[in-house]
């Protein structure tokens, strides 16, 4: 597994190429659709790897609270996988930067925080939230995504946030990001 790790504030950011549902973390987020119903890319892997009872638990949720709307955040146990919870959070679908869609990715990853806080969990990790089939483009998500897990840390909100992408590409996307938004490599 490639990592890179960066002290932020009393916490750690760490950037690898990994299976986000192998990782032995209090919670990973998942890459929702506002129907929490599972489907392809991370949002697929992770339900599969949970089990049947993740989707039950999603549409428990769904029944009572209707779709997750853009920018916001759920949790669920974690059921078969190695973390105790899944953070679900719905990200903005691209449409040319017009609709508000940075503003929504920090909500996202914003919110997923705070979810992982109310339940006391020190170390998440997070997927390239709406930087595959949702076409947001990479290096803005990385800057986006990368300034609100800063604030998050700085807050102290969790102690350790690991984002999990999906190649070498990625990494070296999210680790030229991590060289302006971050100052404190370790």
């Amino acid at each position: 597994m490639t990592a890179h790790a960066f002290a932020v504030g009393p916490g750690h950011l760490h950037l690898v190429v990994a299976d986000i549902t192998t990782l032995s973390v209090d919670a990973i987020v998942n890459a929702a659709n506002p129907s929490l119903a599972g489907g392809g890319g991370v949002d697929g892997a992770i339900h599969r790897a949970a089990g049947p009872r993740l989707l039950a638990a999603c549409l428990d949720i769904v029944r009572g609270s209707g779709p997750l709307p853009t920018g916001q955040a759920v949790a669920t146990p974690g059921f078969n996988l190695p973390a105790a919870h899944v953070i679900h959070t719905v990200g903005p679908i691209w449409r040319g930067g017009a609709n508000n869609e940075p503003s929504l990715l920090a909500s996202a990853y914003r919110e997923s925080l705070l979810a992982a806080q109310a339940l006391g969990l020190g170390r998440v990790a997070f997927p390239a939230i709406s930087c595959g089939v949702y076409g947001f483009p990479e290096e803005l998500a990385a800057r986006t995504a990368l300034q609100t897990l800063r604030q998050g840390l700085m807050d102290a909100l969790v102690a350790e946030v690991t984002m999990c992408l999906f190649s070498g590409r990625a990494l070296d996307a999210w680790r030229e990001a991590a060289g302006t938004v971050l100052s404190d490599e370790t």
